[in-house]
């Protein structure tokens, strides 16, 4: 996989980024437009179609990535064509969740600015009713804050990068009300797809995620689940290192697994 060199990634989010701390530069205003798209698009290595309902027509959506202090200026867009309405909501941002975050109609846009204040890595989802629905059905992605200082000794400058978004997969997407008691979930998705990098156990499969023996490989990873949690761990390994929330401040050595997710 190649990496990314845009701050706005990859639409696909199965994804290296490239790094983008290499010293400290000044906070700027990134502009994010998203379209809510209603869509068929495969949920498995095998072509399988879901009836999904997404930001720019993927799962997860596209990845964020800013710096800390930098000011986010987005636009959601949702087309007559869909029919439902839809939102945005931002993890990142601290603002008027009853303005900003409110639903918008099909035929409508809606647009609004925030300052990532905070560093880490975000979710974002849909929070339009059913909230529990518009995000089991594919509306998050991951907006990642980097720290205003960029790399430093406890952040090291890593090798690769890789965005994983886990999420859950339901046999009846519009039964929200099985979804709110956790019934009939079928699969564990990762970045849209069931055994998305998983050769091994399925023979579809056609990604991995790679590294060279030696390389720093740093994962964002994001719990989309809308009830589970998740134990994220590397079969016959250790994190070296796990930022909580993708914190710098919020760091823990030497962890087999990372709970609580």
């Amino acid at each position: 996989m190649t990496p990314a060199k845009k701050t706005l990634a990859s639409l696909v989010a199965g994804i290296a980024l490239g790094g983008m701390l290499t010293g400290v530069a000044q906070a700027k205003t990134v502009k994010v437009v998203m379209t809510a798209k209603e869509v068929n698009i495969p949920i498995d290595n095998k072509g399988t179609m879901y009836p999904a309902w997404t930001f720019n027509g993927t799962i997860p959506g596209p990845v964020v990535r800013v710096r800390q202090g930098d000011t986010v200026d987005f636009t959601l867009i949702n087309p007559s064509t869909n029919k439902n309405s839809h939102a945005m909501d931002f993890h990142a941002a601290q603002v008027d969740v009853l303005k900003e975050f409110a639903p918008i109609k099909p035929g409508t846009k809606e647009h609004w600015k925030f300052v990532a204040k905070v560093p880490g890595v975000f979710m974002y989802h849909c929070g339009a009713m059913p909230m529990i629905e518009h995000i089991a059905r594919g509306m998050y992605g991951v907006i990642i804050v980097d720290p205003k200082g960029g790399y430093s000794r406890k952040f090291p400058k890593p090798d690769r990068e890789y965005v994983l978004v886990q999420g859950q997969l339901f046999q009846h997407p519009d039964d929200y009300q099985a979804m709110l008691l956790n019934k009939n979930w079928t699969n564990s998705i990762v970045n849209g797809k069931i055994f998305h990098y998983d050769p091994v156990h399925d023979p579809n499969a056609r990604q991995a995620l790679v590294a060279k023996p030696g390389e720093r490989v740093r994962i964002y990873f994001v719990n989309a689940n809308v009830n589970l949690p998740v134990a994220l761990h590397p079969i016959a390994g250790i994190w070296d290192r796990v930022y909580i929330n993708g914190n710098p401040r919020n760091v823990l050595y030497g962890c087999p697994i990372v709970t609580g997710c």
